[in-house]
């Protein structure tokens, strides 16, 4: 009689299941990893950088990526407001304006000697009062974004030509070392084995911003309420969401991150001109399209609009150094885009099928 056992020991077959699922497993994360567009511009930022690093001795210095890490610290700060308004499904054509007017409130407040404690509250308190009237328009009066953001990009820069007379303004008062160094300053990093590392505050601004925004675009509630709108808006209503309430709050976030960076432009400038921030807003706005956000609304993420401002910036800076025409900077904006759109779209309809 035969007295083998033919049932499979587990010892044997455990083994090469648990591999079978560990592979699935690894392939579904890379696929999902694959299918994000803050992937692949995260990875075309690194080739970027690793090219012009072997491409020019001089991006790779330590003063070329203090001054790039500053500059698109000014763009990314903006562009995280922006994402937040894109994810609700609107836009705000007045970021510009709104940073030039900040920067004059702040500029003319301290020019007459008044303390930059009270000149900075003041920015961000006409900078928010901004946000607040698009906000209310959009969402009470109905008006569609891109009209009542398109006025207020015109009105928010006449108000700051009324307020300076149309002039420059360099002195701000006794405070004003306290302004260059609000702008212009940075904090030295002691590193083992290296030389100390120079970071500039509008870094400092923009990582602590990405935090607080990143946790609340994923923990909070109002983070949440923000992507059901985009995604839905009626349903989101019907839903119990205060709809017009957060609209109006988001319109005034992006309206403070305007504002934040007007103050620190100034203090970096050491002047104000009513050009400031003049085109700003297209700057913003491929940013945040570029790290993934979608101008239908319900998608973009916080780290995705830093890394978009961060390609734009390497962009740019590879131009200057490589002797290549800046005019080109909006070809290969425009181009980064349109590809950015398309992967999205491609992504979607495959995903529906």
């Amino acid at each position: 009689m035969d007295t083998t056992d033919s049932t499979p020991r587990a010892g044997v077959a455990e083994p090469s299941l648990q591999q079978a699922i560990a592979q699935q497993e690894r392939r579904g994360a890379f696929a999902w990893l694959a299918g994000q567009p803050t992937f692949w511009v995260s990875l075309a930022a690194l080739l970027a950088f690793v090219a012009l690093t072997l491409a020019s001795d001089v991006f790779a210095t330590q003063q070329n990526l203090f001054n790039v890490a500053r500059n698109f610290a000014f763009v990314a700060i903006i562009a995280i407001g922006m994402t937040a308004v894109i994810v609700t499904g609107g836009i705000d054509l007045s970021v510009g304006a709104v940073l030039v007017l900040s920067g004059m409130v702040i500029g003319m407040t301290m020019n007459a000697g008044l303390s930059i404690w009270l000149a900075v509250p003041l920015a961000l308190l006409v900078s928010l009062a901004v946000g607040a009237f698009n906000g209310v328009l959009i969402a009470y009066v109905g008006v569609p974004p891109f009209v009542v953001t398109l006025g207020m990009l015109s009105i928010a820069r006449s108000l700051a030509m009324v307020l300076s007379d149309n002039r420059m303004v360099y002195s701000f008062g006794p405070d004003q070392p306290a302004l260059l160094a609000l702008g212009g300053g940075f904090v030295e990093l002691a590193l083992p084995w290296l030389d100390p590392v120079k970071i500039p505050n509008p870094l400092i601004f923009l990582l602590v911003l990405l935090v607080l925004t990143g946790l609340a675009f994923r923990w909070s509630r109002w983070g949440r309420w923000l992507f059901a709108i985009g995604g839905n808006e009626r349903a989101a209503t019907l839903t119990g969401v205060p709809v017009k309430a957060i609209k109006v709050s988001v319109y005034m976030f992006c309206a403070f991150c305007a504002g934040l960076t007007g103050i620190l432009e100034v203090g970096w400038l050491g002047t104000i001109t009513t050009g400031l921030g003049q085109g700003m807003e297209l700057t913003v706005i491929a940013a945040a399209v570029i790290g993934g956000a979608n101008l239908s609304g319900g998608v973009g993420t916080a780290f995705g609009a830093v890394v978009g401002a961060a390609l734009i910036e390497v962009i740019r800076n590879s131009l200057t150094l490589l002797g290549i025409s800046t005019f080109w900077q909006g070809t290969f904006v425009g181009s980064f885009i349109v590809i950015a759109v398309l992967f999205d779209r491609l992504r979607s309809r495959s995903g529906s099928d």
